[in-house]
């Protein structure tokens, strides 16, 4: 009777085990095959230093943004904005940081170069009527306020290249708020 019993467990649980690594893997290829469809792509801007800081709060509400859907470009190269303090140490990124704060009044960072033209001259800029980072070269959009940076329209939606954000926070050394890659 032991035997018959072991017998027949094993005959029960080899096929059901079998069937269960299969369908385990096909699960799984089932899985990563939509997810590689849908990949952002946010590192095609190369990777440049910033170093952007606001030392006290008076410096954030005078050259940092007031509430939320407020946003501010900074491009050492060219002094924008003209009275922001910069110094040998400020760095702003490949084309320049758009600094903003989201719909929730959150502050976020993204690098101001269009990730389809890839050069440091072509900027998104902020279409005020749609609310949408747009790029004046190849006119693809980004929703940098509920989005984080993805595309939402145009060349960089269809092969899904989005803004490379940058981390907005308090400093390491006591400084109020730091823009950094």
């Amino acid at each position: 009777m032991k035997k018959f019993h072991s017998r027949t467990l094993k005959q029960l649980i080899r096929p059901a085990w079998r069937m269960g690594w299969r369908a385990l893997c096909l699960s799984l290829i089932a899985g990563f095959i939509p997810a590689s469809c849908h990949r952002l792509d946010d590192d095609r801007i190369p990777p440049v230093a910033v170093n952007l800081v606001f030392n006290t709060v008076a410096e954030w509400n005078t050259y940092g943004l007031g509430g939320a859907m407020d946003w501010a470009r900074f491009i050492r190269e060219e002094r924008i904005p003209a009275k922001y303090p910069y110094t040998a140490l400020t760095y702003t990124g490949f084309g320049g940081v758009l600094l903003l704060m989201d719909v929730y009044g959150s502050p976020r960072a993204y690098d101001l170069a269009c990730p389809v033209e890839c050069r440091s001259n072509v900027r998104v800029a902020i279409d005020k009527e749609t609310m949408l980072a747009e790029c004046p070269e190849c006119h693809s959009t980004y929703d940098v306020f509920s989005l984080a940076g993805h595309p939402v329209s145009g060349t960089a939606a269809e092969r899904g290249y989005g803004l490379r954000v940058y981390y907005v926070g308090p400093g390491r050394t006591g400084e109020y708020m730091v823009v950094s890659y």
